[in-house]
């Protein structure tokens, strides 16, 4: 396939999966007939997009937890755990790390492995190797909507299986699962890839099946300005609209300012709608996930608590439809399925404590909603404007010029050159904006704001304050403030 926004035919997308199906022996399993049929028999409390529309029109936040491990009936322990002990209202299926990278063998011997151990020998479950059959065997032993959440740069396969075996939520994007994820995989390649996932879900649709889909949100977690994670948000919602995706949740993680945490939430579901519109895509359903912070956190359980409550309030007040749980155990490794359901009973508290309650607009909320808008339409109008008005192609030139830029990702087609840093509120700035198509005005207001907290500190604007606000969250504090001799 070549690079292109435009909406795959179907004779394009059948052509492709004959060979996506053939990279496991698991793919031979995969019956697009029996699965519409097998969809539209699960009750609407099974279906994820459906139980997101239901939230979005009631005003209220779900809680989802992260959770996975190698073995079926592990699995399914695991998460009737959550449902039942942590009152999760959503649940996830988190792939492991080989299937991430497509490497079905390791995986295989790795779900051996585990067998012999008595415990998971691999850091979540292999829905390729467990095939539609063990795929859904988990759908039938749980009573909540099912999302498989990954990190996977080439997801196809995985994808047919699970949305095959009853799962109704796909996370991930050909940006979102690309540049925070891989090192070398080109851009343009996942693109590709994801554009393939997106036409399954969006055939799917066509059958009369609603699948929601999530891009990845918080990128690579650590200090990401809220418009270039909006800006990629909604790229990833154009180009999977384009392929017929009518259910997306758009993802934000946590800064840790309020008002900024509540702007860029807001300002993400109004721009997106907004663009949906302008591109003629009707019949959408665009709802929002809050990311509970997802940098370092406080070894201390009690202080890791507060990390996750003060995220809960966030992302009631701001009006998100979901929230993504952390655990106490996040400073330590992966968390035991008590701490991953003591993460989700501190976030309901919270959330049940605030319903009906959302932070009132106000002057500072009005002002940090138009500065990210701002901030996305310049980004995104060049990206237009690079790839000629094709997206997809705008997206690859963009990263290859710097128009698009993540902090402290991995990929060698990323260019590297922005810094962020908070300002005396804690509100994430632009230190230095690389290529970033910003007017001056925009330039200036970043900069005076890192300059009004370096003359609270008494220390010049630079590099440094990066390093500190990094790990400030783990010491106890959101600004990373220089340490008083």
């Amino acid at each position: 396939m070549k690079l292109s926004f435009k909406k795959w035919t179907e004779e394009e997308f059948m052509r492709v999966r004959e060979e996506v199906l053939r990279q496991w022996p698991t793919g031979k399993d995969v019956n697009l007939e029996e699965a519409v049929a097998y969809h539209k028999a699960l009750p609407d409390h099974k279906n994820f997009a459906k139980k997101l529309m239901d939230a979005k029109a009631k005003g209220i936040t779900l809680a989802q937890p992260r959770a996975g491990v190698a073995l079926i009936d592990e699995h399914i322990e695991l998460l009737n755990f959550l449902d039942k002990e942590g009152g999760a209202d959503l649940l996830p299926s988190t792939i492991d790390a080989y299937t991430r990278q497509n490497k079905y063998e390791n995986c295989e011997k790795g779900i051996n492995e585990s067998k012999i151990a008595g415990r998971s020998l691999l850091n979540g479950f292999p829905g390729v190797n467990h095939g539609v059959a063990g795929c859904r065997q988990v759908v039938e032993a749980v009573n909540l909507p099912l999302q498989l959440r990954h990190g996977t740069p080439d997801a196809r396969l995985l994808s047919e299986i699970m949305i095959a075996a009853g799962f109704t939520s796909n996370e991930g994007g050909g940006i979102s699962y690309n540049i925070p994820y891989a090192k070398s995989v080109s851009l343009e390649k996942t693109i590709i890839d994801w554009q393939y996932c997106d036409r399954l879900v969006g055939w799917y649709e066509e059958q009369g099946v609603s699948i929601n889909r999530e891009p990845f949100g918080p990128l690579t977690g650590t200090l990401v300005p809220p418009s270039m994670s909006n800006a990629v948000q909604i790229l990833e919602c154009l180009l999977a609209a384009e392929q017929g995706v009518k259910n997306i949740t758009l993802g934000y993680g946590q800064c840790g300012n309020l008002v900024q945490d509540v702007a860029a939430i807001r300002s993400l579901q109004s721009q997106a709608e907004e663009y949906c519109a302008a591109m003629g895509y009707e019949n959408m359903v665009i709802t929002t996930v809050f990311h509970q912070w997802m940098g370092g956190f406080p070894e201390d359980e009690a202080k890791a608590f507060g990390v996750i409550s003060n995220a809960s309030v966030s992302a009631a007040l701001a009006g998100a439809t979901k929230v993504i749980v952390k655990t106490p155990h996040e400073a330590i490794g992966i968390p035991t399925k008590e701490a991953n359901a003591e993460g989700i009973k501190a976030t309901k508290m919270v959330l049940n404590l605030l319903e009906g309650q959302k932070l009132p607009q106000s002057e500072a909320l009005d002002a940090e909603m138009a500065l990210i808008k701002r901030e996305v339409k310049a980004i995104l109008d060049k990206v237009s404007e690079l790839g000629n008005g094709d997206l997809a192609v705008g997206t690859v030139k963009a990263f290859e010029q710097g128009v698009m830029d993540i902090p402290f990702a991995p990929s060698i087609f990323n260019a590297g050159k922005i810094l962020p840093a908070r300002d005396n509120q804690g509100r994430i700035r632009y230190l230095e904006v690389g290529n970033i198509p910003f007017s001056q005005d925009i330039i200036d207001f970043n900069r005076k704001a890192l300059e009004e907290r370096a003359a609270s500190e008494g220390r010049e604007v630079g590099f440094q304050m990066t390093i500190d606000d990094i790990f400030a969250v783990g010491k106890g504090k959101l600004i990373g403030r220089p340490e008083k001799k």
